[in-house]
């Protein structure tokens, strides 16, 4: 007799503003897709932006998808509580000489662009925007020593081309199953070097996200159409780290009267508006229902 894995799923929010519409649109579908399956819907609150997250959102969160008829697993993850299991997964990625440090600013990666213009091998953006030029991946280990006794800020960045290599000797199939769009082969070239942490965020949302979904047996990866791209990304990690790869749903998005997709300036769509305008759960919950297809 076989034995099928359980469906796990999550809705990972940041607590930077209300809920809004969209959010209730996509924590419904993963709650939808675990009680279908008899399985785990788990909440977890995305808040390694300490410089934006509120706690008063955090305990909106839950009171907002609570009243919307929801329920999940206790205690809920918050990151900032996890830094140690990035820095964990930060260092094994070190150790296997994959990370490097970049010292540039902002306006030092777009002057190199800009220097670097026109040259046909160079890819210039991405979906997180300008590609990284690669600027200090040349840097001597003894320049990049120097550099951080010294002080020099600095964030560390995947070497994609490296990690490549490193899975094609593991001989590693980077390819997930995508619900919507069948056997999907990962590109984390389209990235270029993605910064992992910085001194300020010692993780980011592409290493944390994949650590958690890891650590919290995620079996069921839906969300919104707009990160579909990044699971290029978190299919390599899952390769460096020796992680299981989960299935993904990248579902539609809700979009508002002016065709662009919801957003936590939207306010009147925010849970909590509609709350105090007097509607319902089930009224929130049918205006959170039709979604594009996807």
């Amino acid at each position: 007799m076989t034995h099928q894995t359980p469906v796990v799923t999550r809705f990972a929010p940041s607590p930077t503003g209300f809920l809004h519409l969209g959010h209730a649109y996509a924590a419904l579908f993963a709650f939808d897709q675990a009680r279908k399956a008899a399985g785990r819907f788990i909440l977890r609150i995305e808040d390694i932006d300490q410089g934006r997250c509120r706690q008063e959102f955090e305990d909106a969160i839950q009171e907002d998808l609570a009243w919307l008829g929801l329920s999940w697993e206790t205690p809920v993850r918050r990151q900032s509580d996890h830094m140690a299991d990035y820095a964990a997964a930060l260092e094994h990625l070190q150790a296997q000489e994959l990370v490097y440090p970049c010292f540039c600013t902002r306006k030092d990666i777009q002057e190199e662009i800009a220097a670097a213009h026109g040259a046909p091998h160079l890819p210039s953006t991405g979906p997180d925007g300008p590609l990284y030029p690669g600027t200090c991946k040349a840097l001597s280990r003894a320049e990049r020593e120097r550099r951080i006794a010294d002080g020099d800020a600095f964030a560390l960045r995947l070497d994609v081309e490296a990690s490549l290599e490193e899975a094609r000797f593991r001989d590693a199939q980077l390819i997930w199953h995508d619900i919507n769009k069948g056997e999907v082969r990962a590109r984390p070239e389209i990235f270029g070097d993605v910064v992992l942490a910085r001194k300020d965020t010692p993780t980011s949302y592409h290493l944390s996200v994949t650590v958690d979904d890891h650590l919290q047996g995620i079996t069921l990866v839906t969300r919104g159409q707009d990160l579909f791209e990044a699971t290029h990304i978190h299919r390599l990690l899952q390769a460096l780290l020796g992680y299981d790869t989960p299935t993904y749903h990248h579902h539609g998005l809700l979009m508002g009267a002016d065709g662009k997709r919801l957003a936590k300036r939207d306010v009147s769509q925010t849970l909590r508006a509609l709350r105090e305008c007097g509607a319902t759960p089930e009224q929130v919950r049918k205006m959170a229902s039709p979604a594009p297809s996807a």
